[in-house]
């Protein structure tokens, strides 16, 4: 009797775990671009505040620039920085749809840190090429104060691309990150 009361308690708390995880995960999946902009936002501050420099604000006029440039993009085959940018920085990401979280496609920049040395841009990286840290160093940089974002579906629909814009842009030789 008693084994048989264990069995079908046991039975009982695992219907209850799958079918609270059948009702999450359709949830998940609708939830995934919630709140883009917050999310995006605490994302930067979030790596921001490890090392002490300020928090970013949103900007809406970058992130209608970044939506701009980004239906530039939609069509291509491969990611293009705006060559026209003169005070604003750029960051871009490209992935799967669908697969990857406003958190996810950040911290792919912030995952640059392993390479990173605090230093005079352009020797801010362990390998010697700064364009290995060059995301993550724009996410960080001390002067930059704006931050706005776009996420496009490209053309063919099986891929997202994120741009972030920066004011003002950081990279600049000659200056430190923080």
């Amino acid at each position: 009797m008693m084994l048989e009361h264990i069995m079908r308690a046991s039975v009982q708390r695992s219907a209850a775990i799958l079918l609270a995880l059948a009702t999450a995960l359709p949830a998940q999946a609708q939830n995934r671009l919630d709140n883009f902009d917050q999310r995006v936002l605490a994302a930067h501050n979030a790596e921001r505040g490890q090392i002490g420099v300020p928090n970013l604000s949103w900007s809406p006029a970058l992130a209608a620039d970044a939506a701009r440039w980004g239906a530039n993009l939609q069509t291509l085959s491969y990611l293009e920085h705006d060559g026209s940018l003169v005070a604003e920085g750029e960051n871009l990401w490209r992935g799967s749809k669908g697969a990857y979280t406003p958190e996810d496609m950040v911290t792919m920049w912030i995952d640059e840190k392993a390479a990173f040395k605090n230093g005079v841009f352009t020797d801010v990286s362990t390998s010697g090429q700064w364009e290995d840290v060059g995301h993550y160093t724009q996410m960080i940089w001390r002067n930059t104060a704006q931050v706005g974002c776009a996420l496009v579906t490209v053309a063919s629909g099986e891929d997202e691309i994120l741009v972030c814009r920066y004011l003002d842009g950081g990279n600049v030789t000659g200056q430190t990150t923080y």
